[in-house]
């Protein structure tokens, strides 16, 4: 059995992701590689094999190093990292703010962290040493680019050996992300998985109004209609997101909360409980839409609309996990709405429901005021002139009432026939 048909066997794996299988099958596993996959398509795992291919039991020194833009991203990559290199016998090592300093040397074959701690245990205290690694991950690309954290990879990068091989994984590669790839990989091999490779449930949208009710108190409406096994609430910022949690404790809600408002203790103490599975509500701002990686979740309520509408692909993508249905439920208020167009754009289908007895129900379809027949538009006007009473004037408004009839129906018969004629000639030439 090779190491990744045991990785498989550990972690019960029937088949491989589309991403996975990609950055296994590769001909020149050496080579500098960008994988892009959405949220939940197994990317971690795909490095992961990468790695463990590669390292020399023998060797006590770094041999890889995965990076993760925030500090739950790295602890829930090093729980699951962990499970494995136990069962090989390979030591690997958390490096993130927050823990506690330690001024001796820092040994391990595989190093998990966040940029900043990693490159300050590294260059400014000396006990880390990076420079013996043959590979480096950067994990989450785009959000590193976005919490400004690139300048801190930079820093470790132009420290250690020019040869090293370095895969980028990301669910989106920015423009600005563009001059940091070309400056560190040398002609990289581009792997990207299309949607319709991707593992995708049937995740259904719906789109709930808040009327002229807050979020939070629209939430207060949806929650007794749905009966989820974990069900996700994104907030937009970390005030949002707190003030949400607290709301929902004052009405009874036992929850998570996590964003980065909160300490580092409060923050590990949530990733802990979020891992054990025993709360049905976790609060968050969209730092976790990518650190939290369970497969029970089956809601993901946003309130509101991240102004960046990746993000709420990203939320989506934490519910219908490896081809489970999940619901995604979108609260909206009236600024929202050039958000929601800009997602119709880009595929997503959502269907418009209400609340109705503590039931999620289709919105009833608004009755649409029957448009004027612009004939009778006219006739109203012939019959509502007033003019001065003249014999026979009755019978000359017919007349005109009549006249005005016969030419609009013709100028109606004569644009359907134009109409025809244009539909006819089209699917002639498509014929052709």
């Amino acid at each position: 059995m090779n190491r990744i048909e045991k990785i498989m066997e550990i972690e019960r794996f029937k088949e491989l992701t589309p991403i996975q299988k990609a950055i296994v099958e590769r001909k020149n596993k050496n080579r500098d590689c960008i994988g892009i996959s959405s949220t939940g398509s197994g990317k971690s795992h795909a490095f992961f094999m990468t790695i463990f291919e590669k390292i020399d039991l023998e060797d006590k020194n770094v041999q890889a190093v995965i990076s993760a833009p925030t500090r739950e991203l790295a602890y829930q990559l090093y729980e699951r990292c962990k499970k494995i290199s136990d069962a090989f016998g390979i030591k690997t090592k958390l490096v993130t703010g927050g823990m506690e300093k330690n001024t001796s040397t820092i040994q391990a074959q595989i190093i998990i962290g966040t940029p900043g701690r990693m490159k300050d245990l590294f260059i400014q205290e000396n006990v880390l040493r990076l420079d013996t690694a043959k590979i480096m991950i950067i994990d989450e690309a785009d959000m590193t680019l976005e919490f400004g954290f690139l300048e801190d990879i930079d820093q470790i990068l132009s420290h250690m050996d020019k040869k090293i091989q370095l895969m980028v994984f990301s669910a989106t590669i920015p423009q600005e992300l563009q001059p940091f790839l070309k400056k560190y990989l040398y002609e990289p091999e581009w792997i990207q998985i299309s949607t319709d490779e991707e593992y995708q449930s049937d995740v259904k949208h719906l789109l709930i109004s808040c009327k002229h009710k807050s979020y939070k108190e629209r939430l207060l409406d949806v929650l007794p209609c749905i009966n989820p096994y974990i069900c996700l609430i994104f907030a937009n910022t970390t005030n949002q997101a707190s003030e949400i949690a607290d709301y929902l404790r004052e009405h009874n809600y036992d929850l998570v909360e996590i964003h980065g408002g909160l300490e580092s203790r409060e923050r590990y103490k949530a990733i802990k409980a979020i891992q054990s599975q025993k709360k049905s509500y976790i609060v968050a701002s969209d730092v976790a839409s990518r650190g939290i990686d369970l497969d029970g979740i089956t809601h993901v309520i946003s309130c509101g609309f991240p102004k960046d509408i990746n993000f709420y692909i990203h939320r989506a993508g934490r519910t219908g996990r490896v081809n489970r249905d999940g619901m995604c439920i979108a609260l909206y208020q009236e600024n929202d709405r050039q958000a929601i167009r800009s997602l119709e754009k880009r595929g997503i289908v959502f269907d418009q429901k209400d609340i109705k007895n503590h039931q999620i129900v289709d919105l009833k379809a608004r009755t649409k005021t029957k448009k004027e027949d612009p004939i009778e538009i006219e006739v109203k006007k012939i019959t509502n002139k007033k003019t001065k009473v003249k014999p026979n004037y009755k019978k000359k408004q017919r007349e005109e009432i009549d006249r005005l009839r016969r030419k609009k129906r013709r100028e109606m018969i004569r644009n359907d026939i134009k109409r025809q004629q244009k539909e006819r000639a089209i699917a002639k030439l498509k014929e052709k």
